[in-house]
Parts: structure tokens; C-alpha cells; sequence
């Protein structure tokens, strides 16, 4: 029982197998640390934080970096975050720009229970 008690002040998070950090094919399976140009393209000029277009790509699978028509290199003109700006361009690219309805949710669809009554029995 003893055993099972975790020591003081340390990572309650034990990792064995492959996992175990002197593990020898632990290598193979955990990802490699990024070289330091690596980090440096996707974190710019803060050290704790990611660039926006990093995670895109990260999250998305997204290359935010590279126009997708000429491939030339992009970069962020405007973030429009005002509602009135929002709908203005919406309606301009033709895209809908008033929230849909919201519907009540539906419930799910009753099966058909078929009942045989001729074969009941009724105790008498």
C-alpha cells in the first residue's frame, strides 16, 4: 500500500512502457524538440506564444503564410471585429450575414412497437 502513495511535492503523473523517461525506444515515439530557427519562424518575437498563422496550421492543417493563388507570401491587412463592418462586407461578398434561425430541438423519432394480442394469456 505504501507503494501507491505518491512522494511530496512531485508529478502525480507516472509514465511507464515506452513512455518511461530512460525508456529505449522512447525516441521513436515521442516528437523531437524543434531546432531553435524552428521555433524562432513560429513564435516571431515573443518566446511564449505562437503566431497566428502557426496555429492555423497547427490546428487546421492550414499554411496561412502562402496565398493559395499566386503563392506568394501573406500577411494580415485588418481584423474586423465591428458588427455594423461585418455585415457591410458580408453583403458585399454576397455571403449571408444575418444569423439563422434558431430552431427548437427536435425529439428523436418513436420506432413502431408492434403488439401481438392473440397470443396473451389471461389467468382467469
Amino acid at each position: 500500500m505504501a507503494a501507491l502513495v505518491p512522494p511530496p511535492r512531485k508529478n502525480l503523473v507516472r509514465y511507464h512502457g515506452v513512455l518511461a523517461p530512460h525508456a529505449k525506444n522512447r525516441d521513436k515515439v515521442v516528437p523531437q524538440k524543434p531546432d531553435k530557427e524552428e521555433l524562432q519562424k513560429t513564435r516571431g518575437q515573443s518566446k511564449n506564444r505562437l503566431l497566428w498563422a502557426a496555429l492555423l496550421a497547427r490546428t487546421f492543417g492550414l499554411s496561412m503564410e502562402v496565398c493559395p493563388h499566386c503563392g506568394g507570401r501573406m500577411r494580415i491587412v485588418a481584423a474586423v471585429t465591428d458588427r455594423a463592418s461585418i455585415k457591410r462586407y458580408l453583403d458585399g461578398v454576397g455571403l449571408p450575414s444575418e444569423l439563422p434561425e434558431i430552431k427548437p430541438a427536435r425529439p428523436p423519432p418513436q420506432m413502431e412497437i408492434e403488439y401481438e394480442y392473440d397470443n396473451i394469456e389471461y389467468a382467469d
